[in-house]
């Protein structure tokens, strides 16, 4: 069929809080790392040799999906890093360097390899883009999807012949000057031989430096324009917007953990909620051990981790609450994201717990 390649070793910067102590790919939806929906879609579709490059808090990747039974596959994991003044460092070598590493090593990618981020939400019918890259006999093939022309300047723009026939790339071009609407959604397929144009021992990326390479070798590289739902959480904001359409039902395969007692509202176990004294309009998922007091107000799509604790009075608007979050009585969360320990709104922008400037009071539900 083919193998597997999940890129995950960047350091996530541009989500920061939320990747303080957490790698990108284990950021969790609906309770889930998102790189866990990508390993059941790709066993879904055939693939069970899988191979992750890590490297940013790596230990939390490996930990929790380990060598990959639990979902009928095989992981492998190769980390980047350097030792330096005795120290082990993460030192991530790009996304094509990672793939030549590995390469080098073992020579595991003999035969075609789908290559994705491990940041992003997919249901790609796989099978049929495979299907399309062999039958066009590609060398590499890029899945990209139409955007609006306003918003091409959030991505890497793919520009094609009638053919399919990749001729040229643009990054972020400005809506004016763009050649094309085909935003590349950061997955491919390349056969072998791709590999061989990936110098050893460097930090490489695939798309600033190995595709223009490919182009200028003339090479059969193809883009596909498939219809999927790609939600890709590259900001702090796009996490937001993520849940709430994963919340609301838009992506399949995505199963609402808990028990649906209400239409819309699903419950974990250990719940102490006074039903006739709060008012939750969904969708809403409520965790394990949550305790709600009287005059309580949800309003979704929002998500309550388990353990938390929502005082008297409060409300709660299409936000996400972490585990353990406790939200003072009376406050009001309007389209935030909750731990602990910060708050951010859907823009990016953060309070912790301790700022004395503002007027939210949240904090830790197990203190």
């Amino acid at each position: 069929m083919a193998k597997g390649m999940i890129l995950a070793a960047g350091q996530g910067t541009r989500v920061r809080p939320l990747t303080r102590d957490l790698p990108k790919p284990m950021v969790p939806i609906l309770g889930k790392p998102v790189m866990e929906y990508l390993i059941e879609h790709l066993a879904r579709h055939g693939i069970t040799e899988i191979m992750v490059n890590v490297a940013w808090h790596h230990q939390k990747i490996e930990e929790y999906f380990g060598d990959g039974r639990r979902w009928g596959v095989q992981i492998g994991y190769a980390y980047e890093g350097v030792r330096d003044h005795g120290e082990i460092l993460p030192r991530p070598m790009g996304s094509a360097g990672g793939m030549r590493r590995i390469q080098d090593f073992s020579g595991f990618f003999d035969e075609t390899t789908l290559v994705l981020c491990g940041d992003a939400l997919i249901d790609l019918d796989i099978t049929a883009a495979l299907a399309e890259h062999q039958a066009k006999g590609a060398m590499a093939s890029v899945v990209a999807m139409d955007v609006p022309l306003v918003d091409v300047q959030n991505y890497g723009v793919v520009v094609a012949g009638a053919d399919g026939r990749i001729a040229s790339f643009q990054e972020k071009p400005k809506p004016a000057e763009a050649k094309s609407t085909l935003a590349s959604t950061g997955i491919y397929i390349f056969e072998p031989a791709v590999i061989g144009f990936i110098p050893p021992g460097q930090v490489y990326d695939i798309g600033s430096q190995l595709f223009p390479d490919l182009v200028a070798h003339e090479l059969p590289f193809y883009v596909q324009n498939r219809p999927f739902h790609w939600l890709d959480i590259g900001r702090v904001g796009d996490y937001w917007s993520v849940l709430q359409r994963v919340l609301s039902g838009e992506v399949a395969d995505m199963t609402m953990p808990g028990r649906e007692i209400k239409p819309g509202i699903w419950v974990g176990i250990n719940t102490s909620i006074p039903w006739h004294q709060v008012n939750i309009e969904g969708p809403v998922y409520i965790g394990s051990s949550v305790r709600i007091e009287p005059g309580v107000s949800i309003v979704g799509p929002a998500w309550i981790g388990h353990g938390c604790h929502l005082r008297t009075g409060c409300k709660l608007v299409r936000s996400i609450l972490f585990e353990y979050t406790r939200i003072a009585a009376d406050m009001r969360i309007n389209e935030m994201i909750v731990s602990p320990d910060y708050c951010v709104d859907r823009h990016g922008d953060t309070l912790y717990h301790d700022d004395d400037a503002t007027q939210l009071r949240w904090g830790d539900a197990r203190a």
